[in-house]
């Protein structure tokens, strides 16, 4: 199979998903197009050479429908031999069209690619594509089907996490996140967004809150215990899991993941496709793999996918430097830290999705960035990047730095 390389990687700054948020005028295919034209002034790109723009997009209607990606293409002012094509496996999105990317590339289909994601849930409202899996009984009863943070107060009670755990974890990635950026970790990958007249829209990540501490989040109600409650969801937790006798409501905004604007493209090629454009790679994708997983818990997934892709690889948890797992809610980066004893200084190690927020379809592109400047800043050649997935799934990818 073909060796497949990443060459550069971007991301636009990730704003805040409401209306007053400072990217909520700036539609998906104006986000996309932004990185896709950074991707190629960076890199001297001649658009002629893409082979395919995949990127992930959770919910593809209104402003985000008609397969963005090459809407974005459009836009960005691309040659109209470069084709697109937008995937969609919930919060991995973004990861899976890299690997979907990296997979043409490696069976020779492809020599260059763009792969990434975009989300606007200012503009295109968590939930507005609609589906089977919540709304036709015939499916939602098989699956278990709860809202996410349900099932991740689920995993915080099966597993032993406290309200001081989870709000614990959720001060440390404020913290990391900000010192990030005040150290300047992510200048290199960030590309402002401006408007038409070249004015700078946004160009730093704001969701962050980095003053939050233990007494701030400790003031905050839990966010799903009515719903649990009353909603009936957790009968539904506890049907599945009748080891709990009870769920322990723990999270809320403050620990899990924020909703957030935002878009993310990998350049990714073959060896040939690389030395055609005069680049040098900066990476490669080792090996990746999906997998399904308890429904209920829903968002345990990354564990089963890890040991899944370890055993295909033949590598060990040693093997790898840096994990990188995007924070949905807190319990389930603790949970993944418990079940693999991750020391938490070699995961998430610049923050995550409860400090700079999770625009879906692009968070899983993003991540993989974050962690590959990780790799070389530290001077380390190994991290598994992997998200937790809407029904009980997982994915996850290994990159090595080169």
């Amino acid at each position: 199979m073909t060796e497949v390389f990443i060459y550069d990687h971007v991301r636009t700054p990730r704003g805040r998903g409401k209306k007053d948020g400072s990217l909520h005028e700036v539609p998906s295919v104006r986000l996309a197009a932004k990185t896709l034209e950074a991707i190629r002034d960076r890199n001297g790109l001649d658009t002629k050479t893409v082979d395919d723009i995949i990127m992930g997009c959770v919910d593809p209607v209104m402003d985000a429908g008609a397969v963005i990606p090459k809407a974005a293409a459009f836009e960005a002012g691309y040659s109209n031999t470069a084709p697109g094509m937008q995937i969609s496996r919930f919060c991995a999105s973004g990861l899976d069209a890299v690997n979907f990317g990296a997979a043409k590339i490696a069976q020779g289909a492809d020599d260059i690619v763009i792969a990434g994601g975009v989300e606007s849930m200012s503009r295109v409202g968590l939930g507005m594509s609609g589906g089977a899996w919540f709304m036709d009984p015939s499916v939602n009863f098989p699956a278990y089907f709860m809202p996410q943070g349900v099932s991740a107060d689920l995993i915080a009670t099966k597993y032993g996490f406290s309200r001081d755990d989870v709000d614990a974890y959720a001060v440390e990635s404020q913290k990391r996140a900000a010192n990030a950026w005040e150290k300047g970790y992510f200048k290199n990958s960030v590309v402002p967004v401006k408007d038409i007249n070249g004015l700078t829209i946004l160009d730093r990540d704001e969701h962050m809150r980095p003053g939050t501490d233990m007494q701030a989040l400790a003031s905050l109600n839990p966010s799903f215990q009515m719903p649990g409650e009353m909603g009936g969801f957790e009968a539904v937790g506890i049907q599945a899991h009748p080891e709990v006798e009870r769920i322990n409501y723990v999270h809320h905004a403050g620990n899990s993941s924020g909703i957030v604007d935002g878009a993310a493209a990998v350049l990714l090629g073959s060896k040939a496709g690389g030395e055609s454009m005069g680049l040098k790679p900066r990476g490669r994708i080792k090996a990746f793999a999906n997998i399904g997983s308890d429904p209920a818990l829903m968002l345990t997934g990354p564990v089963d996918v890890t040991e899944k892709l370890l055993k295909r690889t033949g590598m060990s948890l040693a093997d790898i430097d840096l994990f990188e797992l995007n924070e949905a809610f807190a319990a389930v980066v603790l949970r993944y830290m418990q079940a693999f004893e991750i020391p938490h200084d070699k995961i998430n190690v610049n923050g995550g999705a409860i400090a700079m927020g999770h625009p879906l379809g692009a968070t899983g592109a993003m991540i993989l960035g974050t962690v590959l400047d990780e790799l070389e800043r530290r001077d380390l050649n190994v991290a598994l990047v992997t998200l937790c997935i809407g029904a009980g799934m997982g994915t996850a990818t290994i990159v090595e730095r080169v």
